[in-house]
């Protein structure tokens, strides 16, 4: 996990429509970037579905929510069509960005030890300096959690 204090790296990646977006095209904004580990599962439908609701308050502080995963771009628009997802999801399948940002890293499950997304959100200001860092997401929580880090 990247520390907090520290310059955001720059990233260009498509969007669920093709569309290429990049870390400077937000400056002057809060952009709350969230990594997680895959599309149409039971956690990162819940914290996508969190975030979505809660878009309108994201955005009336100032703040854009960005969600990375290593899904291509087509399985990003099925997802955000299958919820209506109101924000955008960014495609790293050659995790790039997952890695520039220091979130591909082993992980445990039934005893069975494999590589692959440790759920992470960062919050990055206006100049594109970390000021939150969090790699203990609980999915649910993680949306609510992150809008009162904008207060």
């Amino acid at each position: 996990m990247l520390e907090v204090g520290t310059k955001a790296p720059a990233f260009e990646l498509p969007d669920q429509n093709g569309v290429v977006h990049s870390l400077e095209e937000y400056k002057g904004k809060k952009v709350i970037l969230y990594f997680y580990p895959k599309d149409n599962t039971s956690g990162c439908t819940k914290q996508a579905c969190g975030f979505s609701e809660r878009y309108p308050q994201f955005t009336e502080k100032g703040a854009v929510v960005l969600g990375i995963s290593k899904d291509t771009v087509a399985s990003h628009k099925k997802f955000e069509e299958k919820y209506g997802l109101a924000f955008t999801l960014l495609a790293d399948p050659e995790r790039k960005v997952i890695e520039a940002y220091d979130v591909w890293k082993e992980k445990k499950n039934y005893g069975k030890v494999s590589m692959g997304v440790v759920r992470t959100t960062y919050l990055i200001d206006e100049e594109g300096i970390i000021i939150r860092a969090n790699d203990k997401v609980k999915a649910a929580e993680d949306p609510e959690k992150m809008l009162g880090e904008l207060q």
